[in-house]
């Protein structure tokens, strides 16, 4: 195998044979390809994009690049969600105790940031002592037992996709359908699920950014779960704007602690009951996707879904101690706000922009190796829809780079648009539900 050939029979257009794609990703696993051969290779597929045969090799190629784990013991319904990524966007903090609470085991297997995009897993890691990484025994026995754990792609799961992963988000290549939905599928299905929910967002925030476009995401990953016997629905979510008022690791944890605690976060929550809805239909727990929801919101109300995020939190090791009392959690160096430059509507808020900005603030990364500030973020006062008065606090930035401050203020001020007219806004979140 000749892996320069190979990228520029890709490069030129020419479909790879399954065997291939197998040999050239199996050899950079083992190390006998270098990163920006791959980087090579990541590009020409982007440029051109992977056909349904070639996305279904690389998604095997990935799911057998590790464990595929075995869950037959565990005699519950095993539920998954998975979003493609946004702005704030954090259900899976809300949804995850929801389901574990109605007994349904949820083996969830994340991601990190991705692009201008958080991560769940930067997210639990803004914990104190949260271990994301838990052996694949660790992982059954804590499902098993809490029926939830919340983890990232280990060495045992997925590790090819970690690798490709880490690479996409900081070579440009990650909007492409093919990529996204072979990375997203390749964990679940080693992760020994039942069932799957999708949240793919449109919109500004989205990687892909037309409903056009998320529609064939959604079917593509739903194709491929189908094709390994899963259960599997779609919503499309919009995303043009941040979900929820927070944007930034610890900020959107604490966000999702309020939310279980029964703080009406009307977007965040319509969101995260939506996907909870449809588990628990997957799960055979109710009878209708509205009925599922009302089951899922009760959870909220009568506390034991929060119950349950402390349990889990507490399991993998981190501080509940902090979610308790958010007073307790180190504070950044340098907090400003953006104030309403003339009274009006909010009508735009770029959300792409908003998640650049979050990276630069310290809560994404630029490279690969970068460290991320967990208290890093953005905290919005005021949403699209809301009227503003001249001098009013619009939002406000957490970070310890004292010279990201006024750079990052002035590109907000420039993706929020006030409108001197009032703005209609039907709230309405999610747009579509596909299967």
């Amino acid at each position: 195998m000749n892996p320069v050939e190979l990228i520029r029979k890709k490069r030129d257009g020419q479909p790879l044979k399954a065997e291939e794609i197998q040999e050239f990703f199996s050899a950079y696993q083992q190390g006998k390809i270098a990163d920006y051969q791959v980087s090579a290779m990541l590009m020409a597929m982007f440029f051109r994009p992977l056909n349904q045969v070639e996305t279904r090799a690389l998604c095997h190629t990935m799911i057998h690049s590790g464990k595929v784990l075995e869950l037959s013991a565990i005699r519950l319904p095993k539920i998954d969600k998975h979003s493609t990524g946004g702005v704030g966007d954090k259900t899976s903090l809300i949804l995850a105790p929801i389901l574990a609470s109605l007994d349904v085991a949820v083996p969830m297997i994340s991601g990190r940031g991705l692009g201008h995009t958080g991560g769940t897993l930067d997210k639990l890691e803004s914990i104190p002592g949260f271990r994301v990484s838990l052996a694949a025994g660790e992982f059954q026995a804590q499902l098993q037992r809490l029926h939830c754990a919340l983890i990232g792609q280990t060495e045992e799961i997925a590790p090819l996709d970690k690798l490709l992963y880490a690479l996409r988000d900081v070579t440009a290549t990650v909007e492409s359908i093919p990529l996204i939905a072979a990375s997203i599928m390749s964990k679940k299905i080693a992760s020994g699920l039942d069932g799957l929910v999708l949240d793919v967002k449109t919109g500004s925030g989205a990687f892909m950014p037309t409903l056009e476009k998320s529609r064939e995401l959604a079917k593509t990953l739903k194709e491929i779960g189908e094709g390994y016997g899963k259960k599997v629905m779609a919503f499309i979510t919009d995303m043009n704007e941040p979900l929820g008022f927070a944007v930034g690791n610890w900020l959107e944890v604490q966000e999702c602690v309020d939310c279980l605690k029964g703080e009406k976060v009307r977007d965040l929550m319509d969101v995260s009951l939506a996907l909870s809805g449809a588990m628990l239909l997957l799960a055979q727990k109710c009878e209708s996707l509205e009925a599922g929801m009302l089951l899922a919101e009760k959870q909220v109300q009568n506390g034991k879904a929060l119950a349950k995020f402390l349990e889990i939190v507490e399991a993998q090791g981190g501080d509940r101690s902090v979610l308790e009392d958010g007073s307790r959690y180190p504070k950044s160096r340098f907090c400003a706000a953006l104030h309403a430059d003339k009274s009006g509507w909010i009508s735009q808020i770029d959300a792409r922009e908003v998640g650049l900005c979050s990276t630069l603030l310290g809560a994404g990364r630029l490279r690969k190796e970068d460290a991320i500030d967990p208290k890093a973020g953005i905290r919005f006062h005021q949403k699209i829809g809301d009227r503003v008065q001249a001098g009013q606090i619009i939002l406000e930035i957490f970070t310890d780079r004292e010279v990201s401050v006024q750079p990052v203020l002035a590109q907000l001020n420039a993706a929020i648009q006030i409108s001197p007219e009032h703005v209609q806004t039907s709230g309405k979140k999610v747009l579509e539900m596909i299967g």
